[in-house]
């Protein structure tokens, strides 16, 4: 499902909803991979800005120049499962994890299997 905003001068931004990239991901992420979950607290905005960031990336405009920074989430082996939880091929792992630990974010794996 996509979703339509009409902004100013008459151009329309596409956004994909967040069901949207779970059914993608269902479809993308089958077998035996890790379940990585964290806790980030609210109030401490710093780190969850930074943790969104990672996790669903960011667009940047300088002038007339638009970078796209792709979150984790765009990645070919990562499935978004729910808030603060991701479903992630084996050779990704140690990306997620090294950004939680280098972030200070206490966070859990379990190895299961999407058949």
């Amino acid at each position: 499902m996509l979703v339509l905003r009409i902004c100013g001068k008459g151009c329309i931004l596409v956004r994909r909803t967040t069901m949207a990239l779970v059914r993608q991901g269902i479809a993308a992420t089958r077998g035996v991979r890790f379940l990585v979950t964290w806790d980030v607290d609210s109030h401490d905005r710093t780190t969850a800005d930074r943790v969104y960031v990672f996790v669903w990336g960011k667009k940047v405009r300088r002038g007339a120049k638009v970078y796209e920074y792709a979150g984790f989430v765009r990645q070919d082996g990562v499935r978004y499962i729910g808030q603060s939880t991701l479903f992630v091929r084996p050779n990704l792992l140690s990306k997620l994890v090294n950004f939680l630990e280098h972030t200070g974010i206490d966070h859990a794996i379990d190895r299961v299997a999407f058949l």
